[in-house]
């Protein structure tokens, strides 16, 4: 019998470093790394742009750790950003920042993924939450991916937080996701039978030349190529640690239900990539106040009532993980309150000042720190 996965929680959370006179994104991680390389450790890297700075938690065992670390690091990153006379933000996207404007960071990595991707990398100005799941055992990961895929949409239209490209309200509640499609292996993966048929495809990858590692596959869900995790990739960074601190902890929930299905002998229905990318264009467009599939009844409903059903699908795991009051209270929050991208939209219809929506992201990004 497969031994019980420890589905530790592991969070990333990439921020935008922004000039607090323009409001524009500031190419300025290289100065902020500058002398503090043995405190940052891995707790802050760079990206492929110079004005994002990811923060890493290290692998924490509860929801309660992952909030104090999440906490802990955003104050951290603060703090190094105003030494520097900057802030913070997060959004999934920069309100009105051109990423023809923005620096690349001098990396051979970054040097080879623009020689490859040429324009499509330049213009990957994005900022995303990761959230890395224990799961040990390789074939329980594969196994537990192939059914999760179906609730990716729901964590999308969670997080939606932007609605903004180069000045214009795109229209959408997460343009990230568009931005992100770009590339080549993303998006929702195909199920696989086992870890052995998953292995044989990225080896074939890497011998035809079309990857060099397995780190290229940026699926919104993948089996992580190094760590014994299963990470999931689809969500926009949300403005505040409390969303983020929930979404973690909902996606946690899942993954201990499914396997709880499994080792009952069940197991939750798997659907076509095709049909769940269905809703995550929904999820993408629309957030939480839209329609979803409902591919078993083949019939639309509302997303929001869709999440409540989500909430009760997990009920039975989240005493045993500690999470049930971060759960309810914070998913309950997001529903009252919009995701950030509401907000955001909000800020732009009552203000028409680009410049305030980036204000108003500043200040929620430290909220409840």
């Amino acid at each position: 019998m497969t031994k019980a996965p420890a589905l530790t929680i592991g969070i990333e959370e990439e921020f935008q470093l922004i000039d607090p006179v323009t409001r524009d994104l500031k190419s300025h991680i290289l100065q902020i790394l500058e002398g503090n390389k043995t405190v940052l450790a891995e707790r802050v890297k760079p990206e492929i742009h110079q004005s994002v700075a990811e923060v890493g938690t290290d692998v924490c065992k509860t929801v309660e750790d992952a909030a104090r670390e999440v906490k802990s690091l955003r104050r951290f990153l603060k703090e190094l950003a105003e030494a520097k006379g900057l802030k913070i933000a997060a959004a999934g996207t920069h309100p009105f920042a051109d990423w023809r404007d923005q620096q690349i960071f001098p990396n051979e990595r970054y040097d080879e993924l623009i020689e490859e991707m040429q324009l499509i990398a330049r213009a990957n100005l994005i900022f995303g939450l990761h959230v890395h799941i224990g799961i040990e055992d390789r074939d329980l990961q594969i196994q537990v991916m192939n059914e999760y895929r179906y609730f990716l949409p729901h964590l999308l239209a969670l997080s939606t937080n932007s609605p903004f490209w180069l000045g214009s309200n795109t229209g959408l509640k997460s343009f990230r996701t568009k931005v992100f499609d770009r590339y080549p292996r993303t998006n929702i993966p195909d199920s696989y039978s086992d870890w052995s048929e998953f292995d044989n495809f990225v080896k074939l990858l890497v011998k035809t030349g079309c990857i060099d590692t397995g780190k290229k596959i940026w699926w919104d869900i993948r089996p992580h190529p190094i760590y014994p995790t299963l990470e999931v990739r689809v969500c926009d960074i949300p403005m505040r640690a409390e969303e983020t601190i929930t979404l973690a902890a909902l996606m946690q929930a899942i993954a201990a239900k499914l396997y709880k299905l499994r080792e009952r002998n069940l197991g939750f229905r798997q659907y076509r990539r095709a049909l769940i990318l269905e809703n995550k264009w929904r999820a993408s467009r629309y957030g939480i106040n839209g329609k979803l599939v409902d591919f078993g009844k083949e019939v639309e409903r509302d997303e929001r009532e869709l999440i409540n059903e989500l909430l009760e699908f997990v009920d039975d795991v989240v005493d045993d993980l500690g999470s049930r009051k971060q759960i309810e209270t914070g998913i309950q929050w997001i529903l009252d309150n919009g995701t950030g991208a509401d907000r955001q939209i909000a800020v732009w219809d009552r203000t028409r000042d680009i410049r305030k929506v980036v204000d108003y992201i500043c200040e929620e990004t430290l909220e409840g720190l």
